[in-house]
């Protein structure tokens, strides 16, 4: 068993974790005195948000250039569940859209967004990230992070941000809406092994960030930041992994 496949088994269920609500567990915040930098001390189960060695999210520089695995994405268009969960707008999903990383199939789960970007490149973060969270059946998670910036048009993040709950609670799209909207022309990709950006921070995610933006609407962005003006992780160092570049 490698250190990866350790670490999943030690959690019973790590993309419960990636979706947890903001009230399951001791209360954080990404500032203050529950902020980021305080997360490790906050319960037993915490720990590796400040001892991990896997942690992320991680400038994307001086990557390897590498012919990895194909990324497969076959997501569904539905009526999304938007939800506000306290720490983000997140739109849960149903069963049915994929993702493939080479032979290995992953189920997506949900979606979140997160401002600034989580991820940098080359030490620059942008207005916006957006992570698509997979799963296997065996708890083995991928996310697929794709860079935000504003000055452009999106009709499927100016939806959600049209239905998004003010406070904390959630709310059903009327029309169907396919997430392939968010997903950059160019496919060239950022590859690394990390952890989620969130409590408990376990080191069980397949990272894959899309080297190219999209562009949404500004006053789309300004409506996400009133509501939670900023919620990302500040940058951990990459160590001894290997953060490859493909295509």
């Amino acid at each position: 068993m490698d250190r990866r496949q350790f670490l999943t088994s030690l959690l019973a269920c790590p993309v419960c974790a990636a979706t947890a609500n903001a009230a399951d567990g001791p209360h954080w915040e990404y500032e203050g005195d529950h902020g980021a930098s305080k997360w490790g001390d906050m319960d037993p189960k915490f720990k590796a948000c400040s001892v991990g060695a896997e942690q992320s999210p991680i400038d994307l520089t001086a990557a390897i250039r590498a012919s990895g695995d194909h990324i497969g994405i076959s997501w569904k268009a539905e009526a999304y569940e938007v939800v506000n969960n306290g720490h983000t707008i997140q739109l849960n999903a149903k069963a049915g859209g994929t993702l493939t990383i080479g032979a290995r199939k992953y189920e997506m789960k949900q979606f979140h967004f997160h401002t600034p970007s989580e991820h940098a490149v080359d030490g620059k973060r942008t207005a916006m990230e957006v992570h698509f969270v997979h799963a296997t059946p065996e708890g083995r998670l991928a996310v697929i992070g794709v860079l935000m910036v504003g000055g452009g048009k999106n009709t499927a993040f100016s939806t959600i941000m049209a239905n998004a709950p003010k406070k904390e609670g959630s709310a059903m799209l009327k029309d169907k809406m396919v997430p392939d909207a968010f997903l950059p022309k160019t496919r060239e990709y950022f590859r690394y092994e990390g952890s989620l950006t969130t409590p408990p921070c376990a080191e069980v995610v397949d990272w894959n960030v899309f080297g190219k933006t999209i562009a949404v609407a500004d006053k789309d962005i300004a409506a996400f930041k009133a509501l939670f003006p900023m919620n990302a992780r500040p940058l951990q160092p990459l160590n001894r992994r290997f953060l490859l570049r493909g295509v």
